[in-house]
């Protein structure tokens, strides 16, 4: 089992699994939809799920009891009857699911995967897929970087330019940014709302919640080529980026710009009812606020240190229209810096310094340090292995070993997809490091070993779900 329950004991005998089996009590439909069991069945077994009262499981924990004629999943809420039968579905294997007992409650409340799709566009069916993968996984957060400088993928009603110019590129980088190739081909696609609403009830089915993130002020190049007066007034119109890298570009400070971000924000929050939004705040270039006569006017009215403090001021405004409408902002780590509302949720990227730091600012914390949790990294500088983003090389047995600590709200691994243009690519850099962080993020203990022993027993349903995964020490693709 991946992640590594909290309690198991062992039985003896085993239950068939199969498709007549019968699902009864609360939620039982959706228990037969993730075992793929008839609803009228004839065998003679029954799992039988049960809500009850017990506070020591939490929102998420659950109880599987195992005898050759019967499972019964007991959980506080739907969300631990669900987990309870992702366990049942990774317990079961030749002859049926082995008879035991199993407690089992998350270290963390937030544990999550972010899917970035601004760089390349993936079809829905990418997302349903990942998302039943990161349900098997216990994953309870799916991250969706809809916007970038390389792409606007959210449709804004109200600003239809977003995906009719922003969701297109004329080519992308071949290979690094700083080697100036190009593959000479058009990139382009966006999703509708209503095709993110389904993904949302699919993934909350599930036990997934889907936050949105729409980039703000910083990597917005996208949007300020579908509408230039986003930018600033002493720089040229610019097209939506095709390489990688950052922007020298940012949003204007302008009461106009304003009005577009909360418009913005306001159709995200009306398709993502997610309590979190994420508004982006990293690698904000401020050159051009250091230039601009309107920016200096901006911090003379706000009564800020300078230009760079205007980082901290689209912070602020956006997290105050968020609040508004009942959400709450999380920003990365970099909002940190510039005076962030208290209520906003900091995403610890830059180090594992910065968990801390944010912690003792007296923030609610997600820990995502790239050292541990950037699988666009590579995991190995063999020969034959396939290019990736610059960064330090991280191991199945680094992102395993990440220990994130007391008192933060969870941890997330990230794949920015720059260097993972097909679905092949994307699974070889997500699993099976994925399987290490699930664990890291639900199980209180580890042992790398016993970790890898699972490990090899779990790869075989990974081959069954089509995961194009790279197998453990191999030396390329």
């Amino acid at each position: 089992m991946i992640p590594q329950v909290a309690s198991f004991i062992p039985g003896e005998g085993r239950f068939p699994l199969d498709l007549g089996v019968r699902v009864s009590g609360p939620h039982a439909e959706a228990a037969r939809g993730l075992l793929g069991t008839a609803a009228d069945g004839d065998s003679p077994g029954e799992i039988v799920l049960g809500l009850v009262d017990d506070p020591t499981l939490g929102d998420e924990g659950y109880t599987l009891t195992v005898t050759p004629g019967e499972v019964r999943i007991a959980a506080a809420t739907a969300a631990g009857l669900r987990w309870g039968v992702q366990t049942l579905r990774q317990l079961d294997g030749p002859g049926g699911v082995p008879c035991c007992a199993v407690r089992d409650v998350p270290r963390y409340a937030w544990r999550g995967v972010m899917i970035d799709v601004a760089r390349w566009w993936r079809p829905v069916s990418f997302l349903r897929t990942y998302v039943d993968l990161l349900a098997l996984h216990k994953f309870n957060v799916l991250h969706l970087h809809l916007t970038d400088d390389q792409g606007w993928r959210f449709e804004v009603r109200g600003h239809p330019r977003l995906t009719e110019v922003g969701a297109h590129r004329a080519e992308s980088s071949a290979g690094h940014a700083r080697d100036g190739r190009f593959d000479g081909t058009p990139h382009g696609g966006f999703y509708t709302q209503r095709e993110l609403r389904d993904l949302v009830d699919y993934a909350a089915a599930r036990g997934v919640t889907v936050v949105p993130e729409i980039e703000f002020p910083g990597h917005s190049q996208a949007a300020m080529a579908a509408y230039p007066w986003l930018g600033h007034s002493s720089t040229e119109p610019v097209e939506v980026r095709t390489s990688w890298g950052i922007s020298s570009h940012v949003l204007n400070v302008s009461d106009r710009a304003a009005g577009f971000a909360r418009d913005v924000l306001d159709e995200l929050s009306d398709v993502f009812p997610s309590r979190y939004v994420h508004i982006g705040g990293d690698e904000v270039r401020g050159g051009e606020w250091a230039a601009s006569p309107e920016a200096a006017r901006r911090v003379a009215s706000e009564g800020l240190a300078g230009p760079a403090a205007l980082l901290g001021w689209w912070g602020r405004l956006l997290a105050d229209h968020l609040r508004g409408l009942g959400r709450r902002a999380v920003a990365w780590d970099d909002m940190l810096d510039h005076d962030p509302p208290d209520d906003m949720v900091i995403m610890a990227w830059r180090g594992v310094d910065r968990i801390e730091a944010a912690l003792r600012a007296g923030h609610d914390v997600v820990a995502a340090p790239h050292t541990h949790t950037y699988l666009d990294y590579a995991q190995s500088d063999a020969p034959g292995e396939p290019l990736c983003i610059s960064g330090p090389l991280l191991s199945l047995e680094t992102a395993y070993g990440f220990d994130a600590g007391e008192g933060v709200l969870g941890m997330q691994a990230q794949l920015w997809s720059e260097y993972l243009p097909t679905k092949e690519r994307f699974d070889y850099n997500a699993f099976p490091r994925l399987c290490a962080v699930a664990e890291a993020a639900w199980s209180s203990g580890r042992d790398l070993g016993d970790f890898t022993r699972r490990l090899t027993a779990h790869l075989p349903l990974l081959d069954e779900m089509g995961v194009r995964y790279r197998r453990p020490h191999d030396e390329g693709v």
